[in-house]
């Protein structure tokens, strides 16, 4: 992040008591304009939170990319704190405080799968992406524009919901693309947002249900990884940092080594003893 980015994103967040350019000294395993290794790569398109950077999605950014994927993370315009542009035009948040109005998930998902059309365009324009291998994953709202996204634009071969509640209609008729939803146990079968038990029936094709035992919302993003430099204690009982950021990376790239390399996975076949944390539901699970 810039200086002006990384203070607008601690003030969004309420994050007091460190100083304001924190996050734009934050040190990753990335590189600036690092030359693709390639032409034609699987594409992976990363979507974040609600007022949140893509930037909150760089440890599995890069992961991806080191496992030969392109990745492009999107910055939805005026949805997050903070969105530099090239040049240097900061554009804030005008979203941020209409979570609440009604047909607000609608509308968001709608106006993110438009954001993914036109990336997929323009990466398409330069030749990098390979048309046929391409997918998407998203955390929370960014997880339900992943559903968006494929229910609208076909070139998006399988998709990922982190922890999202979903808002787009899949077709009576069924949805056979292949999809994933990875989330916290408030998403078990049964719970208080039924969005999942509701498009999980309408999934006719490759589908995984995962939860994670002791994550929290946050815990598929670079959040509570960051933690500690932004003065924030680990709450007992969540799980740690590294260890959700581990499961995190393991099943979404099995996921898309699978769907878009064609290389099948046990990992995503049945419960591992390596991955206790690790529930899969099919419908049902977690709950009596």
């Amino acid at each position: 992040m810039t200086p002006k980015e990384s203070e607008l994103n601690l003030k969004g967040g309420r994050i007091a008591g460190v100083p304001y350019d924190t996050l734009s000294r934050t040190r990753t395993n990335a590189v600036a304009d690092a030359e693709p290794s390639g032409r034609k790569l699987p594409l992976v398109v990363l979507s974040p939170g609600f007022t949140k950077p893509v930037s909150m999605l760089t440890s599995l950014a890069e992961d991806l990319a080191s496992r030969g994927y392109l990745v492009a993370g999107i910055d939805h315009t005026h949805e997050s704190y903070a969105t530099t542009f090239p040049g240097g035009r900061v554009a804030e948040c005008l979203a941020c405080d209409s979570d609440t109005d009604p047909g607000f998930g609608t509308a968001v998902v709608r106006g993110r799968a438009a954001d993914v059309s036109f990336v997929l365009d323009h990466l398409e324009d330069a030749g990098l992406a390979d048309r046929a291998r391409i997918a998407m994953v998203g955390q929370s709202i960014g997880g339900a524009a992943a559903m968006a996204a494929m229910v609208k634009d076909p070139r998006v071969r399988a998709g990922i919901d982190m922890d999202g509640t979903t808002y787009a209609r899949i077709p009576r008729s069924g949805f056979s693309r292949p999809f994933m939803f990875l989330g916290t146990p408030e998403h078990l079968p049964g719970g208080r947002d039924g969005s999942w038990d509701r498009d999980w029936k309408l999934l006719t094709g490759w589908k995984r249900w995962i939860v994670l035992t002791g994550a929290e919302h946050q815990s598929f993003t670079d959040a509570p990884v960051l933690a500690g430099a932004l003065g924030i204690r680990p709450v007992r009982g969540v799980l740690p940092a590294a260890r959700s950021t581990e499961l995190t990376r393991a099943y979404v790239a099995a996921f898309l080594d699978q769907h878009l390399r064609g290389k099948r996975q046990p990992l995503l076949d049945e419960p591992s003893p390596l991955h206790p944390e690790v529930e899969f539901c099919a419908g049902t699970c977690g709950r009596s």
